[in-house]
């Protein structure tokens, strides 16, 4: 009877708990390009004025991310708690993808009454308020123009920082140790983050190593009944090179201010956003019959906007958003590429519907379209799509510019 008294004490002191998502959806992506003529009498007539691409494809993610997880928390008396989250993806529209890594969030944490310190693969701080401010929740083609630049940006620059897994440090970021304030401070919360970069340190000449892989941000807000604000700032190191190499140094610094208020028939989000791409551009150009190398800091800065709105329908959800992003490029670009005046941007329009057939079973419908202005002044970047595989096409020899996409989601997602 005691060894039984002393397990049931053991047991409510422990919990771990196995959840996951399954979501899968029937989805068709579409992209069309049209040609950039900087010369249009030197195109010939058989080259089209426009190309488009198409995909239908069963999916995943449409609502909410296919996952398995475990996660626990253990009771060490007068208020401390240790606790733990692995999160893995996976992807049952084919099966070929489970529970191979944890690259969703692998976690270990102390909390108590000072807040809680938490280490690991988490998402950034910043991050978060793209996801939790936009009424798609940067799942399916609904995903706002801020998430899907953001997404190709990290991209661009150089891919996944040291350690990480099948993401980047965008949306979530290796090595990390991070402090969170504590739940009972009035409706306000926060957060601070450092990801180590991990490169080895060495004496040999030029041996600094590069930051890449290394992130600082913090995220701030306040929360009470119906409203919900809160501001963020990371700053992501992208070099391709050692820091000694002046040309290698790059930085992503991201800002972004957002707010939700629910006034019961209808939930507004709103969203501001800019990332400034900070890195060194060297040119060598010739002045009297000499070469000069000129190296000089420029900054291109995406700002970005959203608009969105929920509103409840008996026992379903209608969805929409309209979001923004204008690429404006150092006024030290400009010379170089003298076409390239600021007016890039995308813009993107969402509206779906959610049908709950109970607390964990949900049909959904999405539908998405993005149109891009001047999108050859920033190829690779400014051309998002709604995703799937169709980039934008083009032709050997001749400039398409990336000029719409459209996407649709049709699924179901269960929640266990």
């Amino acid at each position: 009877m005691a060894a039984l008294a002393v397990a049931g004490v053991a047991s409510a002191q422990s919990s771990v708990t196995l959840f996951g998502v399954v979501d899968a959806a029937v989805s068709g992506y579409s992209t069309k390009s049209n040609l950039y003529y900087t010369n249009p009498f030197a195109v010939p007539f058989t080259v089209p004025g426009s190309l488009k691409r198409s995909q239908t494809a069963l999916s995943n993610s449409g609502y909410n991310s296919s996952r398995i997880g475990f996660r626990g928390t253990e009771d060490l008396g007068g208020g401390l708690a240790a606790s733990f989250w692995l999160e893995a993806p996976i992807t049952n529209d084919d099966g070929k993808g489970g529970i191979s890594n944890f690259a969703r969030r692998s976690t270990v944490s102390l909390s108590g009454g000072f807040g809680e310190i938490r280490l690991g693969r988490d998402y950034t701080a910043t991050f978060w308020n793209d996801t939790v401010f936009d009424p798609f929740g940067t799942n399916g083609v609904g995903s706002s123009a801020i998430f899907r630049t953001n997404v190709n940006l990290a991209a661009t620059h150089g891919g996944t920082p040291n350690g990480a897994a099948g993401s980047d440090s965008y949306v979530r970021t290796s090595n990390a140790i991070a402090y969170f304030l504590p739940p009972n401070l009035g409706g306000f919360y926060g957060q601070f983050q450092y990801a180590l970069h991990e490169n080895v340190k060495t004496d040999e000449l030029n041996g600094s190593p590069s930051k890449k892989g290394r992130y600082i941000g913090g995220r701030f807000g306040y929360a009470n009944g119906p409203l919900d604000v809160a501001a963020a700032y990371g700053i992501d190191t992208k070099d391709s090179l050692t820091d000694l190499t002046v040309a290698g140094k790059d930085r992503l610094k991201t800002f972004n201010l957002g707010a939700s208020y629910d006034f019961g028939p209808v939930k507004l989000f709103g969203e501001l956003s800019q990332v400034k791409d900070a890195y060194n551009l060297s040119s060598t150009v010739t002045l009297g019959g000499f070469p000069y190398l000129l190296t000089q800091g420029v900054s291109n800065k995406y700002n970005g906007a959203l608009i969105g709105a929920t509103i409840p329908v008996g026992p379903g959800l209608i969805r929409a958003s309209y979001s923004q992003v204008k690429y404006k490029p150092d006024s030290a670009i400009v010379p170089f590429n003298f076409y390239n005046n600021g007016s890039s941007r995308a813009s993107q329009f969402a509206v779906g519907y959610v049908h709950n057939l109970s607390k964990r079973t949900a049909l959904y419908a999405t539908l998405s379209r993005i149109s891009i202005k001047d999108g050859q002044n920033n190829p690779g970047v400014m051309g998002i799509t709604t995703g799937g595989s169709p980039a934008y096409g083009t032709l050997t020899g001749y400039t398409y510019a990336p000029k719409s996409a459209t996407g649709y989601d049709f699924g179901i997602r269960h929640a266990f």
